[in-house]
This record gives C-alpha cells, structure tokens and sequence, in this order.
C-alpha cells in the first residue's frame, strides 16, 4: 500500500508540479477551494480566514504509519530554513480519516512538528469537501494482518496556496526540507507581504 501511495503520488506530481500557477493563470483553479472545518483547538475556520497569507496545505491522518510523519516533518524543517519570512505561510494538516482524529488527538499530534502546524478535521461531509476540492486521492483499506482495522490510502502532496487562496504549486513527496524551502522562497519572494 505505502509503495503504491508513494508511486501514485509521484506520477500525479509529475504531471503538474513543472505547471506553477501565477495569478491569472487558469491552473490557479484546479486546486483548492472553499472549506469550513474545526481546527485543533476547536475553532471552526474556513479558507477565506487565512487570506493575506501563504497556506502550505498537506492531507494526512494521525495513524499514518510513516508518509505523513515524514512530509510533515520535512514541512517543518523548512518552515525553520526559511526563517522570519516563513511567519508568512499558514501550514495546514486537513485529516483524511474525520471518523478517528479528532480536535483532541490532533492537538496531541501536531504539537510533535511545527508550533504554527493547524490541525484541521470536520464531519464526514466537511472533509470530503476539502479532499474534492484539492483533488486528494482517499480510500480507506483494511490490512491483512489487522483486520479489525483500517487505513486510509491517500495522496501525499504538499501544496502552497496563495495570498488570494488560489493555488500555486505543488510539492511533491520526497522532497527535501532544503529542496522545500527553495520551491518556496520565489513565491514569498514574489508576492511581498502587505
């Protein structure tokens, strides 16, 4: 399961992450879109509260045996590489599996990689929503040697949003942090705060 997620992952980035978006470009509507969700701390925020900002949007769940703790983790170190610049971005973990991570458990998770790491889950219909609009690729399996159990097979890319919430690249897994940090330094370079 883990090999085919890294392949399929892979494939799909490697079809669109050359196509950077610009504002106005049409491909700056392909990914994204209006959600409302609960964060970890039990606010309920949606997109438009994050305008003014870059959002740094990674999917996940919280029993992720090791893609999503690695992507996360390469997030947050190049959060650090970036420096002060990186107060900028808004990094996000909207869950893929609602049933089980809760605001609680996320809490208790997030806190393990960046301190401004948003934790983001909802209802079943809200996160379907989410994973509709960035086009994230979700199904849950049961493993063999588990069977009163699940996961949730899913696509794992990391996607910068703009100022204006519209998209503007991806990055693929495996990416370095160092190789992260130079993807995004351009775009804040680019568009300067306000």
């Amino acid at each position: 399961m883990i090999a085919r997620r890294a392949v399929l992952a892979l494939l799909f980035a490697g079809a669109v992450f050359p196509l950077a978006a610009q504002t106005g470009d049409p491909l700056a509507d392909r990914f994204g879109g209006p959600f409302t969700l609960t964060a970890h701390d039990g606010r309920r925020v949606s997109d438009t509260d994050f305008r003014g900002e870059f959002m740094l949007v990674y999917f996940g769940y919280t029993r992720c045996p090791d893609v999503c703790p690695l992507d996360l983790l390469t997030m947050s170190e190049a959060l650090k590489l970036l420096g002060p610049v990186a107060g900028r971005i808004q990094p996000l973990f909207i869950t893929v599996d609602p049933e089980r991570d809760t605001p609680k458990l996320l809490a208790d998770y997030v806190q393990s990689f960046h301190p401004r790491l948003l934790g983001l889950t909802g209802s079943e219909a809200d996160i379907a929503t989410a994973v509709k609009a960035y086009k994230v690729h979700r199904v849950k399996y049961t493993p063999a040697n588990d069977p009163k159990t699940y996961g949730v097979d899913h696509s794992s890319l990391t996607y910068l949003m703009g100022p204006d919430g519209k998209f503007r690249t991806l990055v693929p897994h495996d990416t370095t942090a160092a190789r992260m940090a130079d993807i995004l330094r351009p775009y804040l370079a680019r568009e300067p705060a306000k």
